[in-house]
Order: structure tokens, then C-alpha cells, then sequence
């Protein structure tokens, strides 16, 4: 469409539209509006968020220390608003060099070099989507068209249509590490009997999906086009799991109930008889267009800070590479197992979130043996937070803590909790000065 087309269609000369095009002149709300009719464009999609992350991503780039021209904030914004696909291929030439520096030392996987490690092509995928898809949603309203709409009826019909629609024996049984075995062949299915109650049902639920939903994951997998074959396999169990979740949580039942329950993820997880993390997993994919849950993030990590799961429909910029802020509430949590621990996280550019995290802690497997402990951490930008309990009684203008995206990348001066200089700054160490922080740096100019 050329300029002057649109600029009939949207009412306004081809000379306005233009300084708009170059940021000479602000679009009106109403004309937003109509731009976003016009185009068909879902108004949640020009949120920024993905430039909000885009933009991370890049000042994660350019503050790496092999690079010796500094690049200025607002140039990496630009770069991120004004060339979004340019600011993509910088970041996957920068994760190209990051493995071939890793394979120059030594560190080389058995199947050779990757531009991208499987898992983070996989939560990159997750990421851009928004952590939802539209046909697995179908796929699993579909095969659970027939299926009792009461939760607690749920586990035993789907075991019930496993025996009688595919001729499963199902039964519970030690399996040496295994959690899920299923043979073909004979049509046995056993799951571990470490597995708790609402686990069994998540596993006999993937199973129902792996048999009557495997076609509609396949035209995922073949429409995302793994750039390997490992990574097409951590996508596709990735999409499995993802149908299996809405096969036990159906999109509307859940948009519902987190809407009356105010997002009580306890509360919510008990009436669908699913774990706490289930419950997140579920909260953070309802993004269907007009049909939309509150935008969540959300995050699982170890006490190592090893992060294994990944999504952001909210906009929270994560830091790639690196730790992060130490003063976020996740690494609380880890304090207390069992409670919910809720702050009002700040961010150096303003941006603020209702975060809230669990400690969660698995059983082990064997006398001796530690137990699987996770951090489940979800968040929502703060003007979602009265749809919320866990703002309840909490000062929203006044309880922020400010945290960065990771100590190398903070600006924040004089943090106690500081674990490393910033990249993009001078440090100014005084013997003459002792500070509560362990890393004085002179500001930007």
C-alpha cells in the first residue's frame, strides 16, 4: 500500500502521515484506533513490548566488553523501534561469535557448533508468540470437546479414553528415574509412582495429546522451521506440553476463574486440581485475540539461577546472558518455601511490575538425594495489579524496589547487593571512601 492510499484510508493528507512515518508529529489515540482497523493489527501488538525486549537484548550487545566503540542508549532505542529486523540479526550474529568463542575454547558440544543452543531457540519461539498459540488451543478445545467439563472429573475420563479409544494399559509403577513410559508396541503406559496426583493427570493428558493432537503440533513445528533436529525436538515436547495444559485447563473456564478468583493462583490451581506451577504455566498463555488474560510473565529457576523455563507476554525485558538483579523477589523466595512473597519491582527506565513468587519443593527421589527445589516467579505490568489479590494491602506508589535487568547492565548507583561493576561505566574506587556498595562508578555524562 503506497503512502498516499493509506493516508485516504485513514482520512489524513500523505504529508501528515509522513511526519508521522518519521516521529515529527504524535498519532492521536482515535487515529491509532483506526490505523490498527485499517491494517487489521491487534492493538496489544503495539504495546512494545517485543522492542522492550529487543531493546535488552541489544544493550546486552554493545556492552560487552570486547567492543570498544560505546553505543548510546538512545541509538540502541532507535535501532530497536526503527529497525526491528536489523537489531534481530545483530543479536543472532552476537550469539554466533558467543558459541564460536565458547567451541575456540574447548567447549564444543559432541554434534558440532550451533548458531543457537536448542533450549534458547525454543524459548525464543515461545517468546515471540507471546507464549500462545491460536490452533493448539483449537486442537486441544477439540479433543476435549467430549471430555466432562468438571476438573475433578477430568484425570479419570482422560485415563478412561486412553484404555477405551486407544487400547492402553495404564498402570502406576516404580520406573527408575523415568516419570512417563509408554511402549507402542505393547500400548503400555506407566507412570512413575513418584509422580504426584495432579502430575499423573498432566502426563496422562500429554499422552492424549501426543495420540489426537500430534498432527495440529506438527504443522507448529513444521511452520516454525527449527533451524536443527534437537531443537525441533525441544519445540515440539515444548508444543506437546503446551496442549496438554489446555487440554486440562481449557482457555475460557480459565480466563474465568482467573478473573473471579482475582489471579489467586492457589485458589485457582485447587479448583482445577493442578499444581501451583500448572496454574502459572496456564495464566501466562492466555493471550487470544479479544479474548485476552492479564499479560503475565513468567519464570522458573533453581538455586543455582539456572533458568529453565522462560515466557513474557508482559514485556519484562530478561537479561540473556547473565544473572539477574539479586534484589528481585525470586531469589527471596527461596528463603521461605511454601509462601508467596510479593514485591513491586521497578526497573532503571520506570517500567514497574506486580511480581510474585514460590518456592517449590519436589520429592526427592531416594533417601539422600536432595529434592528437585524451583522458584516459580510471575509478574504483570502494574497497571494490571488491581486485577490481582496479591496487590491487596499494598501501597503501589510507595512499595517499589528498584532492581536491574543484571548487575552488569544496572545504572543504579550506591547497591549494596551489586555483585559486579557495570559494563558501560568507569569505576571510581577511593581508598579514602568506604561505601555500602562494592562498586563506585562514575555516571554516564
Amino acid at each position: 500500500m503506497t503512502q498516499q492510499a493509506l493516508a485516504v484510508r485513514l482520512g489524513i493528507s500523505a504529508s501528515y502521515l509522513n511526519l508521522i512515518e518519521h516521529e515529527q508529529r504524535a498519532i492521536t489515540a482515535s487515529l491509532l484506533i483506526k490505523l490498527a482497523e485499517t491494517l487489521h493489527v491487534d492493538l496489544a501488538t503495539l504495546s512494545g513490548a517485543q522492542e522492550r525486549q529487543l531493546e535488552a537484548g541489544l544493550r546486552e550487545v554493545f556492552a560487552d566488553v570486547l567492543l570498544d566503540q560505546p553505543v548510546p542508549e538512545p541509538e540502541v532505542a532507535a535501532l530497536a523501534a526503527s529497525s526491528p529486523a536489523a537489531g534481530r540479526a545483530v543479536l543472532a550474529l552476537y550469539r554466533a561469535w558467543r558459541v564460536a568463542r565458547e567451541d575456540s575454547s574447548g567447549i564444543a558440544l559432541p554434534s558440532g557448533r550451533r548458531l543457537m543452543l536448542p533450549h534458547e531457540e525454543a524459548r525464543d519461539v515461545f517468546h515471540e508468540r507471546a507464549n500462545h498459540f491460536p490452533d493448539l488451543e483449537h486442537a486441544a478445545e477439540s479433543v476435549g470437546a467430549s471430555l466432562p467439563p468438571e476438573p475433578s472429573e477430568l484425570n479419570h475420563a482422560i485415563a478412561e479414553r486412553l484404555r477405551r479409544d486407544h487400547g492402553l494399559h495404564i498402570r502406576v509403577a516404580p520406573t527408575d528415574g523415568a516419570l512417563r513410559l509408554y511402549d507402542p508396541a505393547t500400548r503400555s503406559l506407566v507412570l512413575s509412582e513418584q509422580l504426584p496426583r495432579e502430575s499423573r493427570g498432566f502426563h496422562l493428558a500429554f499422552q492424549l495429546a501426543l495420540l489426537e493432537a500430534r498432527d495440529a503440533v506438527e504443522a507448529q513445528v513444521s511452520a516454525i522451521a527449527p533451524s536443527t533436529p534437537e531443537a525441533g525436538s525441544v519445540i515440539r515436547l515444548a508444543l506437546l506440553n503446551y496442549t496438554a495444559a489446555a487440554l486440562l485447563m481449557r482457555y475460557e473456564p480459565v480466563r474465568a476463574a482467573a478473573m473471579e478468583l482475582r489471579h489467586d493462583v492457589d485458589a485457582l490451581a485447587a479448583r482445577f486440581g493442578v499444581s501451583f506451577e500448572q496454574a502459572c504455566h496456564r495464566l501466562s498463555s492466555l493471550q487470544r485475540s479479544g479474548s485476552r488474560g492479564v499479560p503475565f510473565f513468567f519464570l522458573r529457576v533453581d538455586p543455582a539461577g539456572n533458568v529453565s523455563k522462560r515466557f513474557s507476554a508482559a514485556g519484562f525485558p530478561f537479561a540473556r546472558y547473565g544473572g539477574s538483579c539479586p534484589r528481585w523477589v525470586v531469589h527471596a523466595a527461596f528463603a521461605a518455601p511454601g509462601q508467596v512473597h510479593v514485591q513491586v519491582a521497578q526497573l532503571p527506565d520506570g517500567a514497574t511490575f506486580l511480581c510474585f513468587a514460590r518456592c517449590v519443593v519436589g520429592r526427592a527421589s531416594a533417601w539422600g538425594e536432595p529434592p528437585p527445589t524451583h522458584v516459580i516467579a510471575m509478574g504483570c505490568a502494574i497497571e494490571h495489579a488491581d486485577a490481582l489479590a496479591y496487590a491487596d494491602g499494598i501501597n503501589l506508589e510507595r512499595a517499589a524496589v528498584g532492581i536491574g535487568l543484571s548487575c552488569r547492565l544496572c545504572d543504579r548507583q550506591n547497591c549494596r547487593s551489586r555483585a559486579f561493576p557495570p559494563l558501560e561505566h568507569r569505576l571510581a574506587l577511593d581508598p579514602l571512601l568506604a561505601s555500602d556498595s562494592p562498586y563506585r562508578f562514575v555516571p554516564r555524562s
